[in-house]
């Protein structure tokens, strides 16, 4: 029985090493990335089934040397030479040494191998994209499914074997053969999947088995830790260390039953296994597991599209119309899918900047202060064409920088459109909306951008946007496009000397303001001093020119006067002269002058009555 042992182990080495070859082969043939993860398991399935074939060998040759070495004694009888050390037993001390110094180091080897393997093939998935050639695919398939039904042939009897007869060293290798029958099953649905037009199967299928290895390398890892502390028991055989646990529970499934219903009787403390409900369970559990995925089938043949969202169905991976809100039947998945897509909400995205919960506070944040991860765009500088026109100054440039935050807010009006006429459409109309940007900045002025031209730069954005949009038939519709946080860049000194020239700019525009309101005050005042003098002057001339007609008009009247009455003329003159020169005078009149009068002058000023009666309190 040990013969056929061991037969049976060198027939699964050569199975797995000729399926392995092959699978290699046809992996390359049908360009598969799922078919070659899987070419790598059943390689390292080879390499354990070799080791344990080997240790078959060196256990049988070490049964086969105590065979000898007691028909030897029993022949000769006891000797009082017979030695006991291990110089006589060269095929028991070579498994020794085999199991104490190679068997680690191979499982070391194999780890790394698992954990290489993971690692490569995860980023080569990432990397590349669909790499299955059509035109070889039938091929593929069909060799994919002998090799799954050899290996499982192979693989069950060899298992069934390992159970019956308890052989340790023969099931790690029977494990590999009936999990790689069911990995080349998988990787025969992955090129299945392309040809119905599925073509990521085989990527998700080869990330699946990179995850595989993964764990497979994880549980070595683990075992390599365990066996350290380990107690060794003399004559307790103990399973072998490469021996893939993992690759164990995918090849017998229902050993996890025959383990859990250990656990349960030893929890419980009573026969669990042998109650009608786990038995039936045991029984029925492939109907259950059927059942069950036929109810999650059925279920996805329902579809709930909430308020505000359409939803696109695909046949076959084909447009098959959409879906408005409310509930919908549809073909079971995979034949039908449905993406979801938010069509009345305005979303929006941002050009220019990424944003930053910390910077969009709503604080104030001045120009030489970074409001978020920023960048720069290119914007034309009329100030510094000009003068480089004026001083033909070699490193002037009529061009600057400036930093801007762009927000762009967009709605979906046209799912369909959305969906299948751009590949990753949010990013192109991000492409879209920069280079708009970057052509408009180029074009306009910096200091007309930095002051009064941020409505007339939303409203020109916002226009060649949804013109490029519309070119490319994205259906959408641009809501909304905003200017805000410009600035000029901040990294080194840009801010700050940009900020040091605005202000000598606006100084010398204030100096010039107040110098021409100076000059106009100036001038203003020396019109009105003219004007003045000129009107005092006329006014002069008038009143001696009116007073000289005056004095000549009054001459000629006098002289009739004069002539009419003499003596009366003068007398008048004389009174007028009198009146004029004593009218600051005090006078006195005395009516009588058959009187004699006694006249008493008081040359004191009297206090008038009024405050002669003022009255005077004291106040406490």
């Amino acid at each position: 029985m040990e013969r056929s042992t061991k037969q049976n182990g060198l027939v699964n080495l050569g199975v797995a090493l000729v399926i392995f070859l092959a699978g290699l082969g046809v992996s390359q043939f049908a360009g598969s990335f799922a078919g070659t993860v899987a070419a790598i398991f059943l390689g390292l399935g080879v390499i354990v089934t070799f080791v344990s074939w080997f240790q078959m060998r060196l256990e049988e040759n070490e049964r086969a040397e105590k065979l000898e070495l007691d028909e030897l004694a029993q022949s000769r009888g006891a000797s009082l030479f017979e030695t006991k050390d291990g110089g006589s037993f060269p095929a028991q001390n070579a498994r020794e040494q085999f199991e104490k110094y190679f068997v680690p180091g191979f499982t070391i080897f194999l780890l790394l191998l698992e954990i290489g393997g993971a690692w490569l093939f995860w980023s080569a998935t990432g990397r590349a994209g669909d790499t299955l050639k059509a035109a070889n695919a039938t091929a593929s398939l069909s060799l994919f499914s002998i090799f799954a039904l050899l290996l499982f042939l192979f693989g069950r009897f060899s298992v069934t074997m390992a159970r019956l007869e308890n052989h340790r060293l023969l099931r790690p290798g029977a494990s590999f053969l009936l999990a790689g029958a069911y990995i080349c099953a998988l990787v025969a649905l992955a090129i299945a999947g392309a040809e119905l037009k599925f073509p990521r199967a085989d990527f998700w299928i080869a990330r699946g088995l990179c995850v595989l290895l993964a764990l497979m390398a994880l549980e070595t890892l683990l075992t390599l830790l365990l066996e350290l502390y380990r107690p060794r028991v003399k004559g307790k055989i103990s399973r072998p260390l490469y021996e893939s646990r993992v690759a164990g529970i995918l090849a017998q499934p229902e050993s996890l039953f025959t383990t859990a219903a250990a656990t349960l009787d030893y929890q419980f403390g009573f026969k669990v296994s042998e109650t009608w409900f786990f038995q039936a369970l045991q029984k029925n559990l492939a109907m259950l597991l059927l059942i069950q995925f036929a109810v999650l089938i059925i279920s996805s043949m329902f579809v709930f599209v909430d308020a505000g969202e359409q939803a696109v169905v695909e046949h076959f991976g084909k447009p098959a119309g959409t879906f408005g809100p409310g509930a919908h039947l549809k073909l079971p998945w995979p034949l039908d899918k449905v993406y979801h897509f938010r069509t009345e909400q305005i979303q929006s995205f941002a050009v220019g900047y990424t944003p930053d919960e910390k910077t969009e506070s709503g604080n104030i944040i001045l120009w030489t202060v970074a409001h978020a991860k920023e960048e720069n765009f290119l914007v034309g500088n009329r100030a510094t064409a000009v003068a480089t026109a004026d001083t033909n100054a070699a490193n002037a440039k009529p061009i600057g920088l400036i930093t801007v935050s762009i927000p762009v807010q967009f709605q979906i009006v046209n799912v369909t459109n959305w969906v299948y006429n751009n590949g990753e459409p949010e990013e192109l109309l991000k492409s879209l909306a920069t280079r708009e940007v970057v052509r408009y900045f180029a074009g306009s002025d910096l200091n007309d951008t930095l002051s009064h031209g941020r409505l007339e730069a939303a409203s020109a954005l916002r226009e060649t946007i949804q013109a490029s949009a519309n070119e490319r038939r994205l259906g959408v519709k641009i809501v909304f496009v905003g200017l805000q946080d410009i600035h000029p860049p901040t990294a080194g000194d840009v801010a700050a000397t940009y900020e040091k020239v605005v202000g000598a700019q606006q100084t010398q525009i204030a100096r010039i303001l107040d110098a021409e309101s100076a000059a106009i005050r100036t001038n203003a005042m020396a019109d009105s001093a003219s004007f003045t003098l000129t009107n005092l002057a006329d006014a002069n001339r008038v009143l001696s020119v009116t007073a000289k007609f005056a004095e000549a008009a009054l001459f000629t009247n006098q002289i009739p006067a004069f002539k009419a009455a003499p003596s009366v003329y003068k007398q008048r003159l004389y009174l007028q002269a009198f009146a004029d020169a004593t009218k600051n005078a005090k006078k006195y009149v005395l009516l009588v002058t058959n009187t004699h009068d006694v006249i008493i002058f008081d040359l004191q000023d009297k206090v008038r009555a009024d405050l002669e009666n003022l009255s005077i309190t004291n106040s406490p």
